[in-house]
């Protein structure tokens, strides 16, 4: 398992440690303080308590050798993982939601301001672990890390929320109750909308899209650099968890010797994986420049 895959896991559990712990105190505050929108909170945390672990298992996947089922290796199981934590932020904004509009027909208690302190503790915490899991997941290329830090944020994002509406409801006194409920009704819509960009990045990994253009240029580049290389043709690329497979046509002399046109093709690689470290497969097509 390489160092990548290995930070992923040591943070995926520490996010599955923290979810757990935040879901408890979210959900018996928000019971006994009389707020939906720290419910609603518990229940997004619990839904991260399942995101985190899917994290973990894809991660563990991925880090496996390729073998003679799988010559590709095990990467897009961080892909499935990051699209598995969209569905389920999905479910868990639909949830709330359908809660929510329950709660603001339904006359109920103001929330406590107790829940204010637990909440400004939780959004602290959560943003710390988003912008440390983030960081990781950018660092290494990996989608599974990054949609478990977009799961923290939405976290920090919904607890924000429900501050604000109970902060409202609080301040307004009565009339104001069902401002606690707006609040977990608006966070919904933001889980919707992070999960909803979660399974397009996934989607687009799962059926091999392009990488950006700064990736194929780097390839093209590198290739170009080579002594012996006329032209390329042909380039295309795939993303396979944190790596890329590579596709190129190289035309040289076409008065080579099929061992000087071999050597050549293992320069060529050579050039690509210095350049970029994340090529984990690297095929050269030999052609004769015309």
């Amino acid at each position: 398992m390489d160092s990548t895959h290995h930070r992923g896991i040591r943070l995926a559990q520490l996010g599955l440690f923290t979810n757990f712990v935040l879901a408890l105190v979210k959900l018996i505050t928000g019971i006994v303080g009389h707020s939906y929108a720290l419910i609603a909170d518990a229940v997004e945390s619990t839904v991260d308590i399942f995101g985190s672990a899917v994290v973990w298992g894809g991660l563990r996947i991925a880090a496996r050798n390729p073998d003679d089922r799988y010559p590709y290796g095990y990467g897009k199981a961080e892909s499935v993982a990051a699209a598995v934590v969209g569905f389920l932020l999905l479910g868990a904004a639909t949830g709330i939601a359908i809660e929510a509009v329950r709660e603001i027909v339904t006359p109920h208690h103001a929330p406590a301001p107790f829940t204010l302190i637990v909440l400004g503790a939780v959004i602290l915490t959560k943003e710390l672990l988003f912008r440390r899991v983030f960081e990781a997941g950018a660092q290494a290329g990996s989608r599974a890390v990054t949609a478990d830090a977009w799961h923290h944020r939405s976290d920090a994002i919904s607890s924000a929320a429900a501050f604000v509406g109970i902060t409202i409801a609080l301040i307004g006194g009565r009339g104001w109750e069902s401002a606690d409920d707006w609040a977990a009704l608006v966070s919904s819509l933001v889980i919707v909308t992070n999960g909803v960009s979660l399974l397009r990045q996934s989607a687009r990994d799962l059926m091999d899209r392009a990488p950006d253009r700064d990736v194929l240029a780097t390839v093209a580049e590198a290739a170009r650099s080579v002594e012996g290389v006329r032209a390329i043709e042909k380039l295309m690329a795939r993303r396979a968890g944190t790596g890329y497979y590579i596709d190129l046509h190289v035309q040289a002399d076409p008065t080579l010797s099929l061992h000087d046109a071999h050597v050549l093709s293992g320069k060529v690689k050579t050039a690509i994986r210095s350049r970029l470290e994340q090529a984990r497969g690297v095929l050269i097509h030999m052609e004769p420049h015309e």
